[in-house]
């Protein structure tokens, strides 16, 4: 299983770290709904157009959106399909936790048995 998640260690990395930012969140969030030009994301951030450039750099680079121009005019939208490898990733670590967290139960289980006869 180790070797197969190395391949997509540097994908997962780029994702993790688009999705560390609040303003990146908010605007996958809002790409959710529908596209949307530059103009309209920038809009609620309150931040100046470059940065926000440089932010959804990140998010394309990540793979999470795709952008495209019409004249003046450039357009984003969400790739849900760039979260599946962070969904598989994260539902290994969680079988990974149950596991260990029920070998727990059991040996607290054996403990307290033990102890009680």
């Amino acid at each position: 299983m180790v070797r197969c998640m190395a391949k997509h260690d540097a994908d997962l990395s780029l994702v993790f770290h688009a999705l560390a930012d609040p303003t990146r969140r908010r605007i996958l969030t809002r790409l959710a709904e529908g596209a949307a030009p530059v103009t309209e994301l920038a809009q609620p951030t309150g931040l100046r157009l470059p940065t926000v450039m440089r932010h959804l750099s990140v998010l394309e680079e990540a793979g999470l959106i795709v952008t495209s121009k019409d004249g003046r005019v450039r357009t984003c939208a969400i790739v849900p399909s760039a979260l599946a490898p962070v969904r598989g990733w994260l539902e290994e670590q969680k079988a990974i936790w149950e596991s260990r967290l029920d070998r727990l139960d059991d040996y607290a289980s054996k403990l307290w048995e033990e102890r009680k006869t």
